[in-house]
């Protein structure tokens, strides 16, 4: 049982070709450009900075927002070469398949569906909570959950989902189209943000840039549980601010970056992806990474960042309520609406095309890997992920599990940064259009970054990401490994040898019963 081959290149391009089960190539530069920045600019910029300005780093949130955005582009350049040397559905799963074998692969797209699946979830049911607020600001009382049975369940998860898992049904050009509009509609409401938040600007509300560290309130297990990983390990007590605190607020943003992975997924759905694809995926981070740390700037400089620690789950509109302007904060409540609706989508596209490509190579079944003949969608996988997605959105806590998101992104760039160099030396006569430069150097830093900031998340994402990679080998070994259709390859060759030397054996046994005939 060679748990440890690999996919050839060739296979996967050829298999992306299958009849059936292909996607069509609709779209452009300017399409992926807005779609990273279309799932980038949501949850992270309305609510996650000022978290991790409170709770972790203070007015030094600017800069672990850019020690995201330095780890996320490294790793992007690596997904870059990979995906313009395999430009086919899957992302960070194929490319591992290519290089460090199945099983790995197959973690790392199991890591891939907890991200998308999580992230498609979470992001839902926020959706639903943001909607009942800006009912509430134009007058409505409606509330964000119904009783039923027993449970609260989140009606506006499973309007969201329905939605936009109908439009990815009927064409990813046509949820582009539409996920454009809603992109440059936030687009214009962050602008807003930054030009009205900087003149309420006070540059002692910048002081101390890096607050001192100081422990936290608790001193129990769950504060244990809530601490880094990388300050269990060390014995370090439970503490915030600090140079520590920068690194975990960029563990905590990085969700923010989570888009540009995504994009990578629709490398089969990109017109000549060798130059649309690096195009696409720079452009839109260097877009989003100005828009971060300008907002961070307005948060930070518009109020203390002690005084956005005194609320529970402090946001954007926590700021500006604090300075008086509560026009401001409607337009936030409907610019979060916004930016979360697109961010759905393109995390509900993806998820659909890891699975798409786990199940074309017969590691999940192969019937979820048939793509509609006129529109050349996976149309039923589409359908199954919304459900999944609407139904653990509107019914479950799935925002207790919020840092699983980062940990299943963080692992899968590790994987990928480690990929791009032994891709290389296996396969020296590819000249994919894109190269990672600096030689080793920038895969090998981004590895390190990536595998660092996944040890400032806390002790209990940990102990969850545990869980759900032991959930994933059973899987794997299970069904996976049987029905792979690499190991009915290897299996086919393997009974053609044996058959070979029964030939040769057989013709063997005849020579040496004539000879003693004579």
């Amino acid at each position: 049982m060679n748990i440890f081959r690999t996919k050839s290149i060739e296979q996967s391009i050829a298999d992306s070709d299958e009849p059936g089960r292909k996607l069509k190539r609709s779209l452009s530069t300017w399409d992926l450009m807005i779609m990273g920045v279309a799932v980038a600019v949501g949850a992270g910029i309305f609510s996650v900075g000022a978290k991790a300005a409170a709770n972790f780093a203070g007015p030094a949130v600017t800069i672990s927002f850019a020690i995201a955005a330095v780890t996320c582009a490294l790793a992007i350049m690596c997904y870059a070469e990979f995906a313009t040397a395999i430009p086919v559905a899957g992302s960070a799963y194929v490319f591992t398949y290519a290089t460090m074998g199945e099983v790995l692969a197959w973690i790392i797209g199991w890591n891939l569906i907890l991200e998308l699946f999580t992230a498609a979830a979470v992001i839902a049911k926020y959706w639903g909570i943001y909607l009942s607020t800006v009912f509430g600001l134009m007058g409505l009382d409606v509330p964000p959950s119904i009783p039923v049975g027993g449970i609260d369940l989140y009606w506006g998860a499973f309007l969201i989902v329905a939605i936009f898992t109908v439009l990815l049904v009927l064409g990813t050009k046509l949820s582009a189209r539409v996920g454009n509009v809603f992109t440059l509609i936030k687009i214009a409401v962050v602008l807003f943000v930054i030009v009205v938040g900087f003149s309420y600007v006070k540059f002692s509300n910048y002081t101390p840039f890096v607050p001192a560290s100081e422990p936290t309130a608790g001193t129990g297990a769950a504060d244990v549980m809530k601490q880094s990983f990388f300050g269990f390990l060390t014995g370090a007590a439970p503490a915030q601010y600090g140079t520590l605190g920068i690194f975990a607020g960029a563990a905590l943003v990085f969700f923010a970056f989570i888009g540009f992975d995504v994009v990578a997924t629709s490398a089969e759905e990109v017109k000549n992806p060798q130059k649309t694809l690096p195009r696409g995926i720079f452009g839109g981070l260097a877009l989003v990474t100005l828009l971060y740390i300008l907002v961070s700037l307005a948060l930070t400089g518009m109020v203390s960042y002690t005084q956005l620690a005194e609320v529970k789950n402090p946001t954007l509109t926590t700021a500006f309520e604090a300075v008086g302007n509560t026009d401001a904060a409607k337009v936030i409540a409907f610019g979060s609406l916004v930016g979360l609706t697109t961010v759905i989508m393109v995390l509900l596209m993806g998820l659909s095309r890891v699975v798409l490509a786990m199940s074309r190579d017969g590691l999940l079944p192969r019937s979820l890997s048939k793509t509609s003949e006129k529109r050349s969608t996976p149309a039923r996988l589409q359908i199954i992920c919304g459900a999944a997605v609407a139904i653990v959105a509107g019914v479950t806590k799935v925002d207790l599990l919020e840092e699983m998101i980062n940990i299943g992104t963080l692992s899968a760039f590790v994987m990928v940064s480690l990929g791009i160099l032994v891709l290389r030396k296996k396969r020296p006569d590819l000249k994919p259009a894109f190269r990672v430069p600096f030689g080793k150097v920038v895969p090998w830093v981004s590895a390190v970054l990536c595998l660092y900031l996944m040890t400032n998340l806390a002790v209990e994402t940990w102990i969850f990401f545990a869980i759900w990679l032991v959930i994933g080998m059973v899987i794997y070994f299970s069904y996976g490994q049987r029905h792979s259709r690499l190991n009915e390859k290897f299996a086919s060759a393997k009974a053609a040898v044996n058959d070979a030397k029964g030939d040769r054996q057989t013709e063997g046994d005849e020579d040496e019963e004539s000879f003693t005939k004579v």
